[in-house]
């Protein structure tokens, strides 16, 4: 009877656990999807902005606000920042040293910085 009583309860403890990991599971991929759509919404405002020298702006505030999601936001964001700086590389001209500001701007943007840090004089406020 003892056994029983034991085996019941670790497997209502086991499923539970297991119930929690899918829950958590799925909130990071609604996390993920809201995050990457942040990301997009930036990338979209900065192309719409044309603005000189803000794209340090959106690059932080584009991670800012997928992170704020959580961290599957946090991690889309990584995922799509790391992504673009990879695949520029050499091959958009802007050279080495811009690629590391604008990583330093992504950081700064995904642990909670405020991404006004990056904002140019002279940029539309609705941005």
């Amino acid at each position: 009877m003892k056994l029983f009583v034991c085996t019941l309860l670790c497997s209502l403890a086991l499923g539970v656990q297991s119930q929690n990991w899918l829950l958590d599971t799925g909130r990071f991929i609604k996390e993920a999807g809201q995050g990457s759509w942040d990301m997009w919404r930036a990338y979209w405002d900065m192309r719409e902005a044309n603005y000189k020298n803000s794209d340090k702006y959106f690059h932080a505030r584009g991670n800012y606000d997928a992170a704020r999601r959580g961290p599957g936001g946090a991690w889309a964001a990584e995922v799509i920042s790391d992504g673009r700086e990879f695949f520029q590389g050499g091959s958009s001209g802007r050279g080495v040293e811009d690629s590391r500001a604008d990583q330093e701007a992504n950081r700064h943007g995904r642990s909670g910085g405020d991404p006004n840090r990056y904002r140019p004089a002279g940029l539309d406020k609705k941005y």
